[in-house]
């Protein structure tokens, strides 16, 4: 009888073994085929609206680098001490009115003034003075902060030649709005209180949008489908009168004649 028992009992493990192998196989064909076939979070993320047609998320579009941890406010030591120092700058140039050249020569005898007297005092206290670090500029930053902007200019003027081809009205239309708002604004502030502003805004604008962009695109959604239905309206009634009443060249009457 306890032979028959252990023999009953192996069975019943071998059984429950192999049944174990066939549900762990069919576990993982699934998963293999799930892996193969794009999930559906990622076919509803594609299919999500995303302003200006953006594909990548905010922190590789600024580049993803440390000008993107500082934009972003990744590390808020660096992010705020910059903030800071430009604020401070602002204040001293708009509110205070200081100028440039007198900022930086009385930096420059503030700093002199310290290291002298610092040097001097160690000759007293039977200190050595201290070794002053050889500061100079490197060849190589040079050149890459002049290809960086190289490569920024010519892509400007790449992208104003192609709004100036006049292939794509609503961009030419866009722009030329843009620029109109920008001279107004202009108008209204000088050019050190206009660049901090935007300044201001480049620090503030895209942490909000990145932690609040789902609600934001929704309402960029909502907001481009009126535009287009109000540009429509607005190039049945407007864009196709006016385009309709500007004279043909003379060049095809010359050909009919």
């Amino acid at each position: 009888m306890a032979e028959h028992a252990t023999e009953h009992e192996s069975t019943e493990k071998s059984l429950l073994g192999k049944l174990a192998e066939k549900i762990h196989g069919n576990d993982s064909s699934s998963s293999d085929s799930d892996s193969d076939k794009p999930s559906v979070v990622e076919d509803v993320k594609s299919n999500v609206f995303r302003l200006f047609g953006r594909e990548q998320p905010v922190h590789k579009v600024f580049g993803g680098g440390k000008p993107a941890d500082i934009f972003l406010w990744r590390n808020k030591k660096i992010s705020a001490s910059v903030l800071g120092g430009v604020t401070v700058m602002w204040i001293l140039f708009e509110l205070l009115e200081y100028y440039l050249i007198t900022l930086v020569c009385h930096v420059l005898i503030v700093s002199l003034a310290g290291i002298f007297l610092w040097a001097n005092a160690c000759t007293f206290i039977n200190k050595s003075p201290p070794k002053l670090p050889a500061v100079s500029i490197h060849e190589k930053c040079v050149l890459e902060v002049a290809n960086a902007l190289r490569i920024e200019i010519n892509r400007g003027l790449a992208a104003l030649r192609d709004i100036a081809s006049g292939k794509d009205l609503k961009m030419f239309l866009g722009v030329v709005a843009g620029l109109w708002v920008v001279s107004i604004v202009g108008n209204w502030y000088n050019f050190l209180t206009l660049f901090y502003i935007g300044f201001v805004l480049l620090f503030t604008v895209p942490v909000i949008y990145e932690k609040y962009e789902d609600h934001i695109d929704a309402f960029g959604e909502k907001g481009t489908i009126e535009f287009k239905k109000q540009y429509k309206v607005f190039d049945e009634k407007v864009l196709r009168q006016v385009l309709a009443k500007i004279p043909k060249g003379l060049v095809k009457e010359k050909k009919k004649d």
